[in-house]
């Protein structure tokens, strides 16, 4: 069983209201070799702190259990890997583009985004929890340590390679299960006049959009601007710019120093809506959970009826594609095959709905008259 948070993940508070239950759920990518392996579940569901306004899970899974050994690997999407060039002379360009840099990733994958700045002259370095996916970023040349990030390995970092004057962490802060002393380990690896990014799903996309296949047992949070900074601020961190993230389906990119310094208009803009919209209220989440119910409804209804019109396959067994499927209760009945680039999925079936992943070719060869995007984060690049 996991355990029930009593306290807000970012401010400590206990004044937290549950909103939105998606039932028991297994963890996304605990995919299984056998159809009829063991598949157990946990409670998912969110919960509302009214003194920062976090929007997070109602349970906690402990990180070992989710990121020892990983299946999701950055490099497969073509826009992933041109974001990288771009997101690499943006950070260069913010940094001054200094030769001989010492660039730190957190949560750095296959090392995908460190190759563009290793190709820059830079000194790169990436952690990355999952032992078998920082063997394949080492054997690639990017040099990777198999650590949880946090206090502790921060200070070890630090008195073996010094600190960085850039360091950055894409698509982790939420995925951590302890999210203040990962930011105090930034805080502490991070140079005085370096430069940190951070990229988060936005929860005001989330929101607006009704990104319910965004919660699962890996994301233990949903920042606002206002819960991100509050936490950020506690360790003498503070934004100064931020932009939105051409992938992931809804991020944002905010850059942070040490200190408060002078603050981009976009910043300014993106806090006017956040207070305009409400979107920080209780209110606000608990309709969010309503409309995530019709539209669980609407889905099945549609899958139903193009069943009866011929055959239905999916593409992409992404981690939001099983919050997705256990959440509308589709079987493999309705849903027989769903295809994955990754062959490190291909051949094992998805956590809850035990459906078979195939490869792309695969489920060309069974002539589907209807293709769900359940990666629909790449729908343009599918598509194509």
């Amino acid at each position: 069983m996991l355990a029930r948070v009593g306290t807000c993940r970012v401010c400590g508070s206990t004044s937290l209201t549950d909103f939105f239950d998606l039932g028991e759920q297994p963890f996304a990518n605990a995919l299984l070799k056998d159809p009829l392996d063991a598949d157990p579940k946990y409670p998912l569901a969110l919960t509302h702190c009214r003194q920062c306004s976090l929007v997070q899970l109602t349970h906690k899974a402990e990180q070992e259990a989710l990121f020892s050994h990983y299946v999701w690997v950055t490099g497969t999407s073509k826009k992933t890997l041109d974001f990288a060039n771009v997101f690499c002379d943006e950070l260069l360009k913010r940094a001054g583009s200094p030769k001989d840099t010492y660039v730190l990733e957190i949560a750095s994958n296959d090392g995908t985004f460190l190759k563009p700045f290793k190709k820059n002259d830079c000194r790169v370095l990436g952690i990355d929890p999952a032992k078998n996916i920082a063997e394949m970023a080492n054997g690639d040349g990017i040099l990777t340590e198999a650590l949880f990030w946090g206090f502790d390995t921060a200070r070890d970092v630090v008195q073996r390679h010094g600190q960085s004057k850039i360091i950055f962490a894409r698509n982790v802060l939420p995925h951590v299960s302890d999210q203040r002393d990962f930011v105090d380990g930034l805080s502490i690896a991070l140079a005085p006049e370096g430069i940190l990014a951070l990229e988060v799903h936005y929860a005001g996309v989330i929101r607006k959009e009704l990104h319910y296949d965004s919660v699962y047992h890996e994301h233990h949070c949903y920042f606002s601007l206002k819960s991100l900074e509050h936490l950020l601020n506690d360790y003498g961190l503070y934004l100064f710019d931020i932009e939105k993230s051409p992938i992931s389906g809804g991020s944002i990119i905010v850059y942070v120093k040490k200190g408060k310094t002078s603050e981009q208009t976009a910043l300014k803009q993106y806090r006017a809506v956040e207070d305009k919209d409400g979107m920080n209220t209780l209110e606000a989440w608990q309709e969010f959970g309503k409309r995530a119910h019709v539209h669980r409804t609407k889905f099945q209804s549609l899958l139903q009826e193009c069943a009866s019109a011929g055959v239905v396959l999916g593409y992409g067994a992404s981690a939001r594609a099983s919050t997705l499927l256990n959440f509308c209760t589709i079987s493999n009945k309705l849903l027989p095959a769903i295809a994955d680039k990754n062959p490190m999925k291909q051949g094992l079936y998805t956590a809850g709905t035990h459906i078979p992943i195939v490869a792309i070719d695969a489920l060309l060869e069974r002539h589907p008259n209807t293709i769900v995007l359940l990666a629909w984060n790449f729908k343009d690049e599918i598509i194509e």
